[in-house]
C-alpha cells in the first residue's frame, strides 16, 4: 500500500512538472520570437504587444476564480483540463493566419495555463506528506528552470533553421502525453480531496459576484499599470482624462469588491486568511521578491547590449546565470524548509537578492560578463532560497480545504510582482535617463549616453534595494512553522 502511494505521489509530481515546464518554456520562448513575429504579420508594437499581455491579464484575473472551484470541485479534473486546453491553444496558436487570432488563441492558452497554475501547488500539498511539501515544491522549482532555461534556446533554433510557429508545436506533443498519463491519478485524488470538503448541503452558493468584480478590478488595474508611460500623451499621467477615468473606475470596483467580500459567507477572496500573520507576509514577500527579480530581468539585457555591447547569444548565456542557480538551489531549499521552517531560509534568501541589488548598483561600463552573471547568480540564489520555503510555509498553514484558493493566491501576488515590476522599473529608469540625457528616450541612445544610462540603472536598482529590504523584514516577521494539515 505504501509502495503504491509512493508511486502516485510521483506520478501527480512529474505531471505537475510538465504542466509548470510547458508553460514556463512557452513563455521564455516567446519573447525571443516577438520580433519575428512581428515583422511576419507587418503588425505595429503595441499590437504585438498584446500578444503577451493577454495572456498575462488571462492569467493573472483567472487565478483565484480557479483556486476556489478547485476547493469545491475536483483538482485534479480542472488541472487536466486545463493542460488539455492549453495544448490545443498551443496548436492553434501555430496555425494562426494573423496576429488578431494569435491574441485570442494566446488568451486560449492563457485560460488552460491558469488552471494548471492554481491546482498545481494544491496537488502537490494533496500527495505530499506534510513533512515534505517543502521537498515536493522545491523539485518544481527545478522543472520551472529547466523551462526558462531552455525556452531561450529551443527558440533560437527553431526560429533559426525553421520557423517561429513552431515554438509553440513543440508543446503539444508533450501536453497531449502528460494529459492521458495523469487522467487516472489526477481522478483518483478527487475522493481525497472530497474528504475533507464540507458536506453538499452545508455549501454556500459559489461567489459570482465577487469574481465577476475581481476580474473588473485586475483588469483595469494592469491596463492602467502596463500604460501608465503612455497613456498621458506627453501632458503627464495624473493629466490624461483617460487615466483618471480608469483610475475612478478600478478604485470603485475594489471598494465594491472589498465590500462583497466582507458580506458573503464563502467570498471568492478570503479576506479572513489576510489576517494571519504567517499567510500575509508570505503574500507580501513574493510579491516584493518577484518586482525585484523583473527589475533586474527588465534591465541588465539592455546594460548588456548597449553598455558591454554582447551579442545576443552571449546575452542569453549571461541571463542564465539566474535560472540556473534555481535549478540548483531549490530542491536543497525545499528539503531545508521541511527540517526548520521558512522563517530563516526565505529571509536569507530575500537578502541575498537585496545583496545581488547592490552589487548591481556598483556595475560600471568597463564591467566583465562574467562579473554580471555572478551578480546575476547571487539574485538566482536568493529567488530559489525564498520561493519554495515560502509557497511551502504558506500552504502548511492552511488546511486542506483551501489549499487551492491560497496556491492562486501565491501565484497572483507573483504575477503582480511580476508585472509591477516590469511596469515601474520601465517608468523609474526612463524617468531618470530622460532628466540625465535632457529629454531623450532610450530609443534615442549612443554611446556618448553610457555615463547617463549607468546613472539611470543605478538610480533605479537603488529604488528596488529599499523594496528588496522591505521583503527581507515581512519574510523575518512571518512567525515560525505553521502546520494546518487537518481540518
Amino acid at each position: 500500500m505504501q509502495k503504491e502511494l509512493e508511486q502516485q505521489r510521483w506520478r501527480i509530481f512529474m505531471i505537475v512538472s510538465a504542466g509548470v515546464f510547458m508553460a514556463t518554456m512557452d513563455s521564455s520562448m516567446l519573447n525571443v520570437a516577438l520580433p519575428e513575429i512581428m515583422k511576419d504579420f507587418q503588425s505595429s508594437l503595441a499590437l504585438t504587444e498584446w500578444i503577451v499581455l493577454i495572456y498575462l491579464l488571462t492569467i493573472t484575473g483567472l487565478l483565484l476564480f480557479w483556486g476556489n472551484l478547485s476547493d469545491r470541485i475536483c483538482r485534479g479534473k480542472i488541472y487536466s483540463t486545463g493542460m488539455l486546453i492549453f495544448t490545443f491553444g498551443s496548436f492553434f496558436c501555430a496555425a494562426a493566419p494573423e496576429v488578431h487570432s494569435l491574441i485570442f488563441f494566446r488568451f486560449t492558452q492563457a485560460l488552460g495555463a491558469s488552471m494548471m497554475m492554481a491546482c498545481g501547488p494544491a496537488l502537490i500539498k494533496s500527495s505530499f506528506p506534510a513533512s515534505q511539501i517543502g521537498r515536493g515544491l522545491g523539485l518544481i522549482g527545478v522543472a520551472t528552470s529547466l523551462g526558462l532555461m531552455s525556452g531561450p534556446v529551443i527558440s533560437g533554433i527553431l526560429i533559426r533553421w525553421v520557423h517561429w510557429r513552431f515554438i509553440f508545436l513543440v508543446t503539444v506533443p508533450v501536453g497531449l502525453l502528460f494529459f492521458l498519463l495523469g487522467r487516472r491519478p489526477l481522478t483518483q485524488l478527487c475522493s481525497q480531496q472530497h474528504s475533507h470538503q464540507k458536506p453538499k448541503k452545508d455549501t454556500i452558493p459559489f461567489d459570482t459576484k465577487g469574481t465577476v468584480l475581481w476580474i473588473l478590478s485586475v483588469t483595469i488595474t494592469l491596463l492602467l499599470a502596463t500604460h501608465a508611460t503612455v497613456i498621458g500623451d506627453g501632458k503627464g499621467i495624473m493629466q490624461s482624462l483617460v487615466f483618471q477615468t480608469g483610475l475612478i473606475l478600478a478604485l470603485v470596483c475594489w471598494a465594491l469588491l472589498l465590500i462583497q467580500e466582507k458580506r458573503y459567507k464563502a467570498p471568492l477572496l478570503p479576506l479572513a486568511l489576510f489576517k494571519k500573520r504567517f499567510f500575509l507576509m508570505a503574500i507580501l514577500s513574493a510579491h516584493l521578491s518577484f518586482a525585484v527579480l523583473f527589475s533586474v530581468l527588465i534591465l541588465i539585457p539592455f546594460y548588456l547590449d548597449k553598455i558591454l555591447h554582447l551579442s545576443s547569444d552571449k546575452i542569453g548565456y549571461v541571463m542564465m546565470a539566474v535560472p540556473a542557480c534555481v535549478f540548483i538551489v531549490s530542491p536543497i531549499a525545499g528539503k531545508i524548509h521541511d527540517r526548520t521552517g521558512a522563517k530563516v531560509i526565505a529571509t536569507c534568501g530575500l537578502f541575498c537578492c537585496f545583496l545581488s541589488l547592490f552589487f548591481l548598483t556598483n556595475l560600471s561600463v568597463d564591467s566583465s560578463p562574467i562579473s554580471v552573471a555572478v551578480r546575476l547568480a547571487l539574485l538566482g540564489f536568493g529567488q530559489a532560497m525564498f520561493l519554495s520555503p515560502n509557497s511551502a510555509a504558506a500552504l502548511s498553514g492552511v488546511p486542506h480545504r483551501k489549499a487551492g484558493v491560497t496556491a492562486s493566491l501565491l501565484a497572483t501576488s507573483r504575477n503582480f510582482g511580476m508585472l509591477l515590476g516590469t511596469v515601474f522599473t520601465g517608468l523609474i529608469f526612463t524617468l531618470y535617463f530622460s532628466s540625465f540625457t535632457g529629454g531623450l528616450d532610450m530609443k534615442d541612445f549612443t554611446p556618448e549616453m553610457a555615463s547617463d544610462f549607468m546613472m539611470a540603472m543605478k538610480r533605479t536598482f537603488q529604488y528596488w534595494m529599499i523594496l528588496a529590504l522591505g521583503g527581507v523584514f515581512a519574510s523575518w516577521f512571518r512567525g515560525g512553522m505553521v502546520r494546518a494539515d487537518r481540518d
